[in-house]
């Protein structure tokens, strides 16, 4: 595997970055232990103390770390500068709350006292993706070490700068050896990290097919684990939505990040009534859209994060036609240098399509048109994913009701807007299993300990 920042605006490599050996691993992982072994006797107030520190570092200077994730993998420069404010906006959440969170529980037991003590387990393995190269950093150090565990990560290969500026940051802000390191290594020395008995859990945000893999072998080896695999989430419209308001919707749900999030609009279902209005507003929009350098504050269109990511997104688009699918506008890449595709919007994509059950991971809508309420609930639970959706109504209380009826973890009225520290992320089916952020993100590698108290007699 090499580690490489190749800008995806023009396609120069700009670093390449050397693996670590097996003894260096090896040092990484001793020091990691090591550092559980007093961390995890830290008081709330020590530890909330280097997260704070890293929140404010991260917010005085928030050029330094968004221009790396640009140049690491094509982010638009304001996109990047929300993710840094973002990630430190988690870092102070869990510096505040941590303690709260993890307080005994008291019980309730007929006879006797009781209670639930919550503590740390170890070392935990987090493999992460390259689409938000900081936030998916913080929200899994803010919580995972509130709570007093210790982090080895492997970031993905093409964010290989930011990796190391994240490591560097927690360091900055006083974090001791070992309490979070950043690995450039290979498949197979991550699967052998995993079968090591000193790593407690392992955290991954990928593909479904990274997912199998890591967590058949997490399970193995007996080990807790959480998976956030990507989703297909659908984007309904129902025929009294406030048109502009959910058009405005519909294109940043598409199109932030260049379409490449996990918790996106990737299925339009919108019922007949308005289902013209919609798409003609919807394709203009698009095509409006202006590609650019991302380092520039006027583009509006950046490139994907790499050259493999448009060349199988391209193919997925091709297979898609070539099983019925109409492309209504793009499907293409830019005339350009860069890694630059076409908005695109998809239309006629039937269930024996292969793109009914796929996830788009780029600037690509499919647009479906549904009789009304029902159908459009049908549609979006039948789809292998479950991570978020969304649905557009002037009557709250009617979206309400079709938000219960929708097979997903997270479903949002009127609004995409999932990026709060306080609420819980994760989904079901392939989606995977977990919680991240909020307070179920800390309760995810914790142990909870049953303490009874009693006069009591041994059974006869």
């Amino acid at each position: 595997m090499t580690y490489q920042t190749i800008n995806p605006f023009d396609g120069e490599v700009m670093k390449t970055y050397t693996a670590i050996s097996d003894t260096d691993l090896e040092t990484k992982v001793a020091a990691a232990a090591a550092c559980y072994g007093t961390w995890r006797h830290t008081s709330y107030k020590e530890r909330a103390t280097i997260l704070a520190k890293a929140a404010e570092l991260l917010r005085a200077n928030p050029d330094k770390f968004a221009k790396a994730m640009t140049l690491d993998m094509g982010k638009r420069i304001d996109e990047a500068r929300g993710e840094v404010q973002f990630s430190a906006d988690i870092l102070d959440y869990y510096a505040e709350h941590a303690e709260r969170f993890l307080a005994p529980v008291e019980l309730n037991p007929k006879v006797g006292k009781a209670h639930m003590e919550i503590s740390p387990m170890g070392i935990i393995f987090c493999v992460e993706p390259w689409n938000f190269p900081y936030y998916q950093l913080a929200r899994v150090a803010g919580p995972h070490l509130m709570a007093g565990n210790t982090i080895l990560v492997k970031h993905a290969a093409n964010v290989p700068h930011c990796a190391v500026l994240f490591e560097e940051l927690l360091r900055d802000a006083g974090a001791p050896t070992g309490l979070y390191s950043n690995l450039f290594i290979s498949h197979d020395q991550s699967n052998k990290l995993i079968d090591d008995v000193r790593i407690k859990g392992v955290a991954l945000t990928g593909s479904v097919e990274a997912g199998r893999t890591i967590a058949a072998r997490a399970g193995r080896n007996v080990k807790i684990s959480s998976m956030e695999l990507g989703g297909s989430d659908a984007f309904i419209v129902l025929e009294d939505a406030d048109m502009e308001h959910t058009i405005k919707w519909a294109v940043w749900g598409r199109m932030y990040n260049t379409g490449q999030t996990c918790c996106a609009a990737k299925r339009f279902i919108v019922v007949d009534k308005v289902a013209d209005t919609f798409l003609e507003k919807f394709q203009s929009a698009l095509t409006a859209l202006t590609p650019g350098n991302p380092l520039d504050e006027k583009t509006t269109l950046g490139p994907l994060s790499s050259e493999g990511a448009l060349v199988g997104l391209l193919a997925q688009v091709d297979s898609a036609v070539a099983h019925g699918a109409k492309v209504i506008i793009g499907g293409k890449r830019l005339n350009r240098k860069g890694a630059f595709m076409q908005p695109t919007i998809l239309t006629d994509v039937k269930p024996d399509n292969p793109a009914f059950r796929a996830e788009f991971f780029g600037p690509v809508a499919m647009f479906f048109r549904v009789k009304d309420e029902d159908a459009a609930i049908a549609l979006a639970n039948d789809s292998d994913f479950g991570l978020g959706g969304s649905v557009f109504t002037k009557d709250v209380a009617r979206g309400l009701k079709l938000a219960s009826r929708v097979e997903t973890g997270m479903m949002f009225i009127n609004n995409i807007s999932w990026s709060d520290a306080e609420l819980p992320f994760g989904g079901i089916k392939n989606s995977g299993y977990g919680r991240e952020l909020g307070d179920m993100g800390i309760q995810q590698f914790v142990n909870k300990k049953l303490v009874r108290t009693g006069d009591f007699s041994a059974p006869v």
